[in-house]
Formats: structure tokens, C-alpha cells, sequence
């Protein structure tokens, strides 16, 4: 496989960290952002324990500025990047006629405001070398909604119809563009929910439980080398069977 750099915004989180894993394995160059630098410092020395490298530049992906600065400091310590993983995101979940507008708009602005600030400042050098691959992190919710979740399903079903209009734009300069939307993962996040939360949830799951993040970045890999140079503008669920729409 040829050694490309990836960028994963989030890439500190729990399925962030497991994308990280994977593509390093795979040999890619590896870089993320980080807002907190004591909590990013102990995540990259527990990545190097693992003996993996990877490159950590701050940058706040609701804020154009940070990304066009953060996605030049990447290509400057690691080169242009190749791939671009989408995968950075929040919730602040309340009923719609409770949710304030800061609520909603601090949800827009880093679940899907994002995928503009960190795509733009990538794509033309992807389109100039006719060769890239990008992949948003969306969710089950952006596709079946949720109660308490307005902000955060329009977030995510937006960023499949960034998806399927970029991947129509760039097709022709090597450029495929998808989609993977995770169901309910055991990441701290998931796990933090009351447990008896958590049983209704997986109660609903045909395959009878949470998924992993390994799961995830293995789809993820998926879309990312030569093999799939034919899949763009595509949706990958991944949710155990919890929602099967097509």
C-alpha cells in the first residue's frame, strides 16, 4: 500500500483513536487535532507506547481560520494530505422547544460546519495531484433521528449531502467521497449513559449489543484504498442491524 498522510479530526476520541490505529497499521502518516494539550499529551505517549507516531497540531475545527492553520501545519511536518477523516463531533442533547440557540449552533458549527473549514483548505491539492479520499464520521441519528437530538441528527444528515454533492464535484480528479454512519459504539461516551439507558438501547439492536470501535475504523478503511476507487457518494451503516434502511 502506497504510505499516504491521513488527517482525522477527533482523532483523540474513542473512535477516533481506533481510525488512528488502523491506518497506522496500514502505514499511513497519522495526524489529528487537539484542543486540551495536557489531555492530547497523554494521549500521544500512550499511542507512542504502542509504537505509533503521530502528528498533533491544535486546532478548534468550528473555526476556519484554526483549520486552514492546522491543516498547513500538517502538510508541513507530514506532507499533503491524502486522506481526510471527517470524524470530529459533540452533542448537546435537549427536546427541541428546551434547546437554546447556542446549543444548537455549538452542535452545527463542529459536526458539520467542520466538514467545510477542514475539507476546503485539503481539496484543491487532492484535485491538483487527482488522487484523495475523504470520509465523514456521521451516525445512526442523522439517518433515523432521535428525541432530544434535532441538533445533532440535522448535523449528521447534513454531512451525507456534503458527501454525495462532493463526491459528484471531485469524482473525475481520483477523488471518491463517502459516508460511514455508526450505530451505538462502546466508546466512554456511550458507556457514560446509565446503564439501564444503555440495556433499553442494546434491546433494540438485532445483533444484541454495542458495537466496537475497531468495528467502525475497520469501515473506514474500507473506503480508503485502491480496491474501492469505484465506491463514492456512498452511506456504509454500520449499527448491528438497529437501522436498516436503504
Amino acid at each position: 500500500m502506497t504510505q499516504r498522510t491521513a488527517l482525522i479530526t477527533g482523532g483523540t476520541g474513542g473512535i477516533g483513536t481506533a481510525i488512528v490505529r488502523k491506518l497506522a497499521t496500514q502505514g499511513h502518516r497519522v495526524a489529528t487535532n487537539f484542543r486540551d494539550a495536557a489531555r492530547a499529551e497523554a494521549w500521544r505517549r500512550q499511542m507512542a507506547d504502542e509504537g505509533i507516531a503521530v502528528c498533533m497540531v491544535r486546532g478548534d475545527v468550528s473555526d476556519p481560520a484554526d483549520c486552514e492553520a492546522m491543516v498547513r501545519a500538517v502538510e508541513e511536518q507530514c506532507g499533503p494530505v491524502g486522506i481526510l477523516v471527517n470524524n470530529a463531533g459533540i452533542t448537546r442533547d435537549t427536546t427541541f422547544h428546551k434547546m437554546s440557540y447556542q446549543q444548537w449552533t455549538d452542535v452545527v458549527n463542529t459536526n458539520l460546519n467542520a466538514c467545510f473549514n477542514v475539507t476546503r483548505p485539503v481539496i484543491e491539492g487532492m484535485r491538483a495531484r487527482k488522487w484523495g479520499r475523504i470520509v465523514q464520521i456521521s451516525s445512526i441519528n442523522g439517518q433515523k433521528g432521535q428525541y432530544g437530538q434535532a441538533n445533532y441528527a440535522a448535523a449528521k444528515a447534513g454531512m451525507h449531502g456534503f458527501t454525495i454533492s462532493l463526491a459528484q464535484e471531485n469524482a473525475r480528479f481520483g477523488i471518491t467521497v463517502n459516508t460511514v454512519s455508526p450505530g451505538y459504539v462502546g466508546t466512554d461516551m456511550v458507556m457514560a449513559v446509565p446503564e439501564e439507558v444503555r440495556e433499553k438501547i442494546v434491546a433494540q439492536i438485532p445483533i444484541g449489543r454495542l458495537g466496537k470501535p475497531e468495528e467502525i475504523a475497520h469501515a473506514v478503511a474500507f473506503f480508503l484504498g485502491e480496491e474501492a476507487a469505484w465506491i463514492t457518494g456512498a452511506n456504509l451503516a454500520i449499527n448491528g442491524g438497529h437501522y436498516m434502511g436503504w
